[in-house]
């Protein structure tokens, strides 16, 4: 990934994670919670319910400034047991 990363972005840059996770209420703020130890700011994450209500797709932007703050934060996002999938 870092490779690919490299080669086709340039820093700063928006940056935006898709999180797939089972549905509790707690999930987005958790996930803000997280993305703030990492990445300081304000966030607005764009909450969607899948059809069933069984699943959360959280999409969040952060300002990103090189790869590794990219990584970081999908292994960190990854690591919440609730989270099916991060993109």
């Amino acid at each position: 990934m870092k490779a690919n990363l490299i080669n086709f972005i340039t820093f700063p840059t928006p940056f935006t994670y898709k999180v797939i996770c089972f549905a509790d209420i707690n999930l987005p703020e958790k996930i803000v919670n997280i993305v703030q130890q990492y990445v300081p700011g304000n966030y607005f994450p764009d909450i969607k319910m899948s059809r069933k209500k069984n699943f959360y797709s959280v999409s969040i932007t952060i300002n990103a400034i090189n790869v590794q703050q990219i990584e970081i934060l999908y292994d960190a996002l990854s690591n919440i047991p609730a989270v099916r999938m991060v993109l």
